[in-house]
C-alpha cells in the first residue's frame, strides 16, 4: 500500500463522519449564503477541528467565494480541501542535517511514545543513517526494555542506564556514544509526567542544557507525541507541553482508530506547531511523514455513493 493509500485508509473514520456530513449538508443548498457557512462551521467543530479553527476556515472560504465569484455549493468541497492544505503546509520536514542531530521525544504515558521512537528510528536507518537511541525515560517500568526491543527491530544502537537514573545523564552518554561511533542521529526517550509540570520542565531544561553543551549548534527536534483518539484533550496537552518544552513538531498517533482526525487542524492553527508525522496503523511503516496536501486530499475526498 502506497503512502497516500495508507493516509486515506487511516482517515477513513474521520472522513466517514465529518466529510460525509459536510457533503450531505452542501447537497441541501442551491446557493451559497451565510446559513451554509454557519452549518459548515458547526460540522467542523463537531469533527474536532476546534471553534477558532472552524471560524478561520469559514472566513477564508468566504473570501475565496467572493474573490472568485463562486455561486455553486458543489465547489465548496474542493475549496475546503485547498484551504485546509494551505493552513497545514509548512515545517513538516525533520531538521536533522548536522552530525549528530538530536531528536527529543516527549509525551504522556500511553500515547505510543516508545513505539513512535522505534518507527522513526526504523525510517532513518532505512535511509542509511546510523541511529542511537537514548533510554532517558528512566522512571516508567519497562520503558527501557521496550526501547531495547525497538532498537533491535530498527537496527539501531541503544544507550541505557538502570531504572531511576538521571535522564540527563543518559542523554549525555547517548551523545558521547554518537560522537564516538560517528552516528547521524540520537533519538532520546523522555518521561511523560504532565501532572508534575515543574519537575517535567526542570528535567527537559536540564536535558536541553546537556545537548547544547555537548553538541553546540546541532540540529535539535523536540517532538511531542499525541493520541488522536483523545480529540481536543490532545490540543490541551500540546499547549501544556509547548509552554514547558518548546516543542518543534507533533507526532499524531492512532489516527486510524478515531473519527477525530480534524484535531490536526486545531493543533496546527491554535498552537502554530507543525505536524511532522501521523500514525495510521500498527505496522512499522504505518508512521507516515506528514504531507499537508495528501492529508487534505484524503480527508476531503468526495464520498462514493
Amino acid at each position: 500500500m502506497g503512502f497516500f493509500s495508507k493516509i486515506k485508509e487511516g482517515l477513513k473514520k474521520t472522513r466517514d463522519k465529518m466529510t460525509k456530513s459536510v457533503e450531505q449538508m452542501l447537497n441541501t443548498f442551491t446557493t451559497i449564503d451565510e446559513s451554509l457557512f454557519e452549518e459548515l462551521e458547526e460540522l467542523l467543530v463537531m469533527g474536532d477541528v476546534g471553534i477558532t479553527t472552524a471560524e478561520h476556515i469559514c472566513e477564508e472560504l468566504k473570501k475565496k467565494v467572493k474573490e472568485n465569484g463562486v455561486t455553486n455549493p458543489d465547489e465548496i468541497m474542493d475549496m475546503l480541501r485547498d484551504t485546509v492544505a494551505d493552513m497545514l503546509r509548512g515545517g513538516e520536514e525533520l531538521h536533522i542535517s548536522t552530525k549528530p542531530s538530536v531528536i527529543l521525544v516527549i509525551g504522556v504515558n500511553g500515547v505510543g511514545k516508545t513505539t513512535t521512537i522505534g518507527k522513526i528510528a526504523s525510517m532513518l536507518t532505512k535511509e542509511g543513517k546510523k541511529v542511537i537511541l537514548g533510554a532517558a525515560d528512566t522512571f516508567r517500568a519497562a520503558a527501557i526494555e521496550q526501547l531495547e526491543v525497538w532498537a533491535e527491530r530498527s537496527n539501531s544502537e541503544i544507550v541505557k542506564q538502570s531504572q531511576g537514573s538521571d535522564p540527563a545523564s543518559v542523554v549525555f552518554d547517548a551523545i558521547a556514544a554518537a560522537k564516538a561511533r560517528d552516528a547521524d542521529v540520537v533519538i532520546c526517550d523522555t518521561a511523560g509526567r504532565l501532572h508534575n509540570k515543574k519537575h517535567l520542565m526542570e528535567e527537559l531544561s536540564k536535558i536541553s542544557r546537556v545537548i547544547d553543551k555537548e553538541v553546540p549548534g546541532a540540529d535539535k527536534e523536540v517532538l511531542l507525541v499525541l493520541d488522536a483518539t483523545t480529540g481536543q484533550n490532545a490540543v490541551n496537552q500540546a499547549r501544556e507541553f509547548k509552554n514547558a518544552a518548546g516543542i518543534t513538531g507533533i507526532v499524531l498517533t492512532k489516527l486510524d482508530g478515531t473519527a477525530r482526525g480534524g484535531v490536526v487542524l486545531a493543533i496546527r492553527e491554535d498552537l502554530d506547531v507543525p505536524v511532522k508525522f501521523i500514525g495510521v496503523g500498527e505496522q512499522v511503516d504505518d508512521l507516515q511523514p506528514f504531507d499537508a496536501d495528501d492529508f487534505a486530499k484524503a480527508l476531503f475526498e468526495k464520498q462514493e455513493n
